[in-house]
């Protein structure tokens, strides 16, 4: 199949790209990409007003599937991953079960290719059935895909454990995705200790609880060599521990989350609203200040999502009782735009290393680029589109996210996966 994309803006750092042109694919990979191209048989669009970038990687998703299906299930999630505009993601393995070894990594690859909307890249767990005991089957399941290694939702919580996680990633060259939370410390926290918990009479979660592990995991990268990524991070002190590994020569890198970027713990009124009950919780003003700040300087890797979905009886109870998340697949990209690349904090060209080339350079997975003979992985964006987020606008099974009501600009209008779209004019192509 032939595919002509005309007249797109179209912007990659990677190859030094930002002007209008036209994009030739054919059989799932850029062909061509000039000015005035012309084919003889195939599907041409005009995209002109639009932009055309590398596919969006979410490197941190929740897809629940197996086990949480009511919440989101790989067919739901992955529709949602491709109306926010992702062409790829990387789902966690806290499932039930839990992805410990190759039959779960090939059980999630299988249902992926058969609803077919977005890539799905997937991370092993890194001990069996996330206890923190002994290691999961870690070389079965790279020999079967699996492109990283996270205890995400708990994280690691023995130093020695956790050394031999290291250990044994570094062996098959795969990052180990930290969760960073001493149990110990942070206990039944509900939300940032200080100010908040104070006013909101709850439990306090200290940002040391993250802090603590992080510097720990740092010394273990050093120890070990094995590459680290910091998910979710959400403290400034945190990020000033990976901007001084960065600068030692470690191989650390580290994600934020658009709820982290452009919420506080001073959104949570109350009313407790358990859309905004996140893990780790919402920060401080000069938290979220900070994380913005290392986004634009280029302290930061990713922005991720943390997409998690949860079913609406669960999120309708007691703050103390609700689980910890909040969906993001669908509104990631218009909040970068509207509170980043529209104000002129960041380009557009920064915005595409934190969205799609970074996560792939940290997964490990195939380098997806706007040249000749590259995979035609490719989102494209209206970045002029204003819309209001609303419940009963998104793909997901969930409706859990704390910007409900927002009112943004930019989204991506089509995707295409190895040059077939899976959505198209902003819907779902079937």
């Amino acid at each position: 199949m032939a595919l002509l994309l005309k007249n797109a803006h179209v912007i990659d750092p990677q190859v030094g790209l930002n002007e209008t042109a036209d994009i030739l694919v054919r059989d799932g990979k850029i062909v061509e990409i000039g000015q005035n191209l012309t084919m003889e048989k195939g599907v041409e669009r005009d995209l002109a007003g639009k932009i055309v970038v590398p596919g969006l990687v979410d490197m941190h998703v929740h897809l629940r599937e197996p086990g949480y299906e009511q919440k989101e299930d790989i067919a739901s999630g992955t529709r949602a991953a491709a109306h926010g505009g992702f062409t790829a993601v990387c789902c966690m393995p806290n499932t039930k079960p839990i992805i410990d070894s190759a039959v779960g990594v090939e059980y999630v690859k299988s249902r992926a290719a058969a609803v077919d909307k977005c890539r799905v890249h997937v991370a092993g767990s890194c001990s069996q059935g996330l206890a923190g005991e002994t290691l999961s089957e870690m070389g079965d399941m790279v020999a079967h895909g699996a492109v990283a290694f996270t205890d995400d939702g708990r994280g690691v919580q023995g130093a020695g454990m956790m050394r031999r996680v290291m250990d044994y990633a570094a062996q098959f060259d795969r990052v180990v995705m930290s969760h960073c939370q001493d149990e110990d410390l942070v206990g039944a926290g509900q939300v940032n200790e200080g100010v908040a918990s104070t006013r909101l009479g709850m439990l306090g979660w200290p940002a040391e609880g993250e802090e603590i592990q992080i510097a720990r995991d740092i010394a273990i990268c050093r120890l070990t060599g094995c590459p680290l990524h910091v998910q979710h991070l959400s403290t400034a002190r945190g990020l000033e521990l990976v901007r001084a590994a960065k600068a030692e020569g470690l191989p650390v890198t580290c994600e934020v989350t658009p709820h982290h970027l452009f919420l506080t713990e001073d959104a949570i009124g109350d009313d407790y609203n358990t859309f905004l009950k996140v893990n780790p919780p919402l920060r401080t003003a000069e938290d979220a200040a900070a994380l913005i700040e290392g986004v634009v300087d280029g302290a930061v890797d990713a922005i991720v999502t943390d997409h998690a979905p949860h079913t609406e009886y669960e999120k309708n109870c007691e703050f103390e009782l609700a689980p910890f998340g909040m969906t993001g697949l669908e509104t990631a990209l218009a909040l970068v735009i509207t509170n980043l690349v529209a104000p002129g904090k960041i380009t557009w060209e920064r915005a595409v290393e934190l969205m799609a080339v970074r996560p792939r350079a940290i997964l490990r997975v195939e380098r997806v680029a706007l040249e000749p003979g590259a995979v035609a992985d490719l989102t494209v964006v209206d970045p002029e589109a204003a819309w209001t987020v609303e419940a009963d606008g998104f793909l997901s099974k969930a409706t859990n996210s704390g910007f409900i009501g927002a009112e943004l600009t930019g989204r991506a209008t089509d995707v295409y996966v190895a040059g077939y779209a899976t959505l198209e004019d902003g819907a779902i192509v079937e």
